[in-house]
């Protein structure tokens, strides 16, 4: 049988025996053979537990060279892989675990202190993400074979060999990963991604990022538990025999920047929130400066400015990446047209979990600005208009679409519509060489008195780039002894920076209404902001670092 994902990575793993390919962060590093080695021993154990193929095991924990391998290990034997987010509740990973009718439960310690196995009734066995230690099991036999892997493992592979390696032979529309958009009960969607998904994702990574060779390095900074870091960062390298270095924690622009010099990827995975907090926090206030603003008016001198900016952010990204690929969320406008400007190796992709993620890409030197890129090989869009109108919902079917969301026949009906089209719940629209721009979401797509459409994440980016704005959301409320609808901003600003400025908080408010002003004569009259809120605390964000808009959109 073609195009079997499993087959890409059993070859993968068999050419690259001997070199590297996860390393934790000043941590444990494995060749391709250990992590074919760890494979059979947890599958030994698999069977010793009594899964089936089809049974689904569950995953949690931050990234790590352990977590990658039992994830292999899952889909290898032909088990359901659960990967859920290691800052999810206990009380949510007690519910998806539950949901997922998961029978072995992969974590790391910090998420295990938290949890209760009574909870989670179904899980069998219960393994410590750091070692692979048994820490529960219901079966003393279970514990016999864990202690005993070794000497089966020996017993069964003598001379432990690439031609050993002979994993499961999946179906293009058998069930590969349950993956859940929220740990919270009521809104958690198993998004069911079958291995032609997977399969699809990695080949159009191998097949279009020619770049990238067997032994590159690569970082892996994304949650591998969402579909953005997974497919991009661990599924594609391990096709292209790349060496993975993991980082253990949320990074920082200065720890993406050590990192980066000590690693020098090839390729680099972000979400915008990171590139933008590099280039504002770096870049912008250099460029601020009265002398250098002064010079930066002289078109000679600003080309010379222009490229030693390169040379410096090339530098803080290590200095050897042939692109660096931003997906998960819009990215800041003035940060893109800028990053343009001086001509820096990024592009923007544009998919969903619904997919695996990809949709829509092109490699940086032919990507237009302001889009996502182009529709994906195996894939294809169409954009559903009314009224004539340009812009529309985005809908798309092919390969990397999913199965539906698990034991949710309700929302699986409402993603599909005729022929197959899933819904996607953005807007966007297509130009004539097949650029594909996102316009905002459906659902928060907000309407005028007049009947005009706003699209709220327009008016954000340009209210993020004003003086003191850390962050801000655009929702409507109605305006008090009216029934009028009003635009309110929701404004969390750079206190940081107002602070070291000697800003108080006074003063704060005096620049935000100003902001406010200037903001109202770049929209259109309709969109208008009629108030604004400051707020203490960052909003709070989804995995791809998305404000989590419903907790916004009524009065606090």
């Amino acid at each position: 049988m073609e195009n079997r994902f499993l087959e890409l990575i059993e070859k993968s793993i068999g050419q690259h025996w001997d070199m590297p390919v996860f390393s934790d962060y000043d941590g444990d590093t494995f060749l391709y053979r250990d992590m074919a080695k760890e494979i059979e021993k947890l599958h030994i154990l698999f069977k010793a537990a009594g899964i089936d193929k089809g049974d689904k095991i569950a995953l949690i924990g931050r990234n790590s060279a352990r977590w990658g391998i039992s994830f292999f290990a899952v889909l290898s034997y032909g088990a359901i892989a659960v990967p859920i987010l290691h800052d999810f509740t206990p009380d949510s990973v007690h519910n998806l675990v539950r949901h997922s009718e998961s029978k072995i439960l992969f974590a790391a310690q910090h998420n295990l202190n938290s949890l209760n196995h009574a909870e989670m009734p179904d899980v069998q066995v219960i393994v410590l993400l750091e070692d692979l230690s048994i820490v529960e099991a219901n079966d003393v036999k279970i514990r016999e074979t864990h202690s005993n892997l070794d000497a089966l493992f020996l017993a069964k592979y003598p001379d432990f060999k690439p031609e050993n390696i002979h994993y499961h032979i999946e179906q293009p529309d058998e069930l590969a990963i349950i993956n859940y958009t929220s740990g919270t009960t009521g809104f958690s969607k198993g998004v069911m991604l079958p291995y032609r998904s997977l399969w699809s994702n990695t080949q159009y990574a191998y097949d279009r990022l020619p770049f990238i060779h067997d032994g590159d390095n690569m970082v892996s900074m994304l949650p591998m538990a969402h579909m953005y870091g997974l497919a991009f960062e661990v599924l594609n390298a391990v096709n292209k025999g790349c060496h993975i270095h993991f980082l253990p924690r949320v990074p920082s622009p200065k720890i993406v920047v050590e990192t980066f010099n000590k690693i020098r990827p090839t390729l680099i995975i972000a979400v915008p929130l990171i590139i933008e907090k590099i280039v504002r926090s770096r870049i912008f206030p250099v460029l601020e400066k009265p002398l250098l603003k002064r010079l930066y008016r002289i078109p000679g001198i600003r080309q010379i400015i222009k490229h030693k900016i390169l040379k410096q952010l090339n530098a803080a990204f290590g200095g050897n990446f042939e692109e660096i690929v931003i997906g998960g969320a819009a990215i800041n406008k003035d940060v893109e047209l800028f990053l343009r400007s001086i001509k820096f190796k990024y592009t923007v992709g544009y998919g969903m979990t619904e997919c695996g993620p990809l949709v829509a890409y092109e490699q940086w030197d032919s990507f237009r600005q302001g889009s996502v890129g182009k529709i994906v090989d195996r894939m294809e869009v169409h954009i559903d208009t009314s009224e004539n109108k340009e812009v529309g919902e985005i809908m798309v079917r092919g390969m990397n679409t999913m199965l539906g969301y698990y034991k949710n026949h309700e929302a699986t009906a409402e993603a599909f519509g005729k022929d197959g089209w899933m819904h996607t719940g953005d807007l966007g629209r297509i130009d004539a060489d097949g650029f594909l721009f996102i316009c905002g979401r459906c659902k928060t797509m907000l309407l005028s008195s007049n009947g005009q459409n706003i699209y709220p994440e327009e008016i954000e980016s340009i209210l993020n780039t004003m003086p003191y704005v850390s962050e801000s959301i655009i929702v409507a409320r109605e305006e008090k002894d009216t029934d009028k609808q009003i635009l309110v901003a929701l404004i969390y600003p750079s206190y940081d920076k107002a602070n070291k400025d000697g800003l108080t908080y006074i003063d704060i408010q005096n620049v935000m209404s100003n902001n406010i002003t200037n903001l109202n004569t770049k929209i259109p009259y309709y969109s208008k902001i009629a108030e604004f809120q400051l707020r203490d605390n960052e909003f709070e964000k989804t995995p791809k670092q998305s404000v989590r808009r419903f907790l916004y959109q009524k009065e606090e």
